[in-house]
């Protein structure tokens, strides 16, 4: 990637003021970080992320060594370590709960319950974080289906340490204001001595989920049978509209006919009807 302009510190009265940082910032690093993060993740990085990028990253400077940006990015660049899966995850962003978007979850439930006893059921979560909402969909199931259903659901996410916190299973009980006392009495074990405040899922319904690292952008997900129910939710916010419909027809080819397909609230995909149709508040039908 070529650079027309050469590299100037970030002045007062940019994005963000940067006088005063531990590492020299400069217009070409970012630039530079915005299309490493693009080819790698599909995120676009818009010009307000100045100082979020700088503060992420600077941590991954200290950790590594490096004493620049422009030396980290070069070392980045010329590698396939493992430090690329570090560098996306100081740049993605994790914003989750227990239940959120409520109305989801009652449409999942009644989705399920009209639906042939005794079915198989493949579930995704396309965006796990740290767990939340993996194990609403969870408990949503399991209360619509019984505790006995044949059911597998795949949580996914690109970061991997917010996937590690995920399978887990631990929170704290703060946390847990949308679970209902029925569900949290149910599903959930309370920490005791040391760990009081604290929860954790059940075993016996942690069997349900298998965790693991995918990367929406890339060909290689590792599915061998078609999914009912896909939640990607607030992720396509992140792409730019190519990359939207990339990764729509990939989650497209990997769902059944009918099956569901749950969005975030500022997420439309009306261009896409050709895959997808509208069947309620930011809910879709796979054609």
């Amino acid at each position: 990637m070529s650079v027309a302009q050469p590299a100037r510190l970030i002045q007062s009265g940019d994005v963000s003021d940067m006088r005063g940082r531990e590492f020299a910032w400069a217009d070409v690093d970012f630039v530079r970080v915005q299309d490493l993060i693009y080819r790698r993740a599909g995120i676009s990085l818009h010009d307000g992320k100045h100082a979020m990028v700088y503060s992420r990253l600077s941590r991954r400077l200290r950790e590594t060594g490096y004493n620049s940006f422009n030396d980290y990015l070069n070392w980045l660049e010329g590698s396939e370590s493992a430090e690329w899966q570090e560098f996306i995850n100081a740049l993605t962003t994790n914003l989750t709960s227990f239940f959120r978007e409520q109305h989801h979850f009652g449409l999942l439930r009644e989705y399920l319950s009209s639906q042939s006893a005794g079915k198989a059921w493949r579930i995704w979560c396309a965006a796990s974080s740290t767990g939340e909402e993996p194990y609403s969909i969870l408990m949503t199931t399991l209360q619509a289906l019984g505790h006995h259903p044949d059911l597998s659901i795949v949580a996914s996410d690109i970061d991997s340490k917010v996937l590690a916190t995920a399978s887990q299973g631990v929170y704290r009980l703060d946390d847990l204001k949308n679970v209902a006392d029925a569900q949290l009495q149910l599903f959930f074990q309370r920490g005791k001595g040391g760990n009081q405040g604290m929860v954790r899922i059940k075993p016996e319904y942690k069997k349900f989920i298998e965790f693991m690292v995918i990367n929406l952008i890339r060909d290689d997900w590792p599915f061998r049978k078609l999914f009912d129910v896909v939640f990607c939710r607030n992720v396509m916010i992140y792409f730019d509209n190519p990359t939207q419909r990339r990764v729509l027809e990939r989650i497209h080819r990997f769902m059944s006919p009918g099956g569901l397909l749950f969005v975030g609230h500022a997420e439309n995909f009306t261009e896409s009807r050709d895959l997808f149709v509208l069947k309620g508040k930011t809910v879709y039908e796979r054609r």
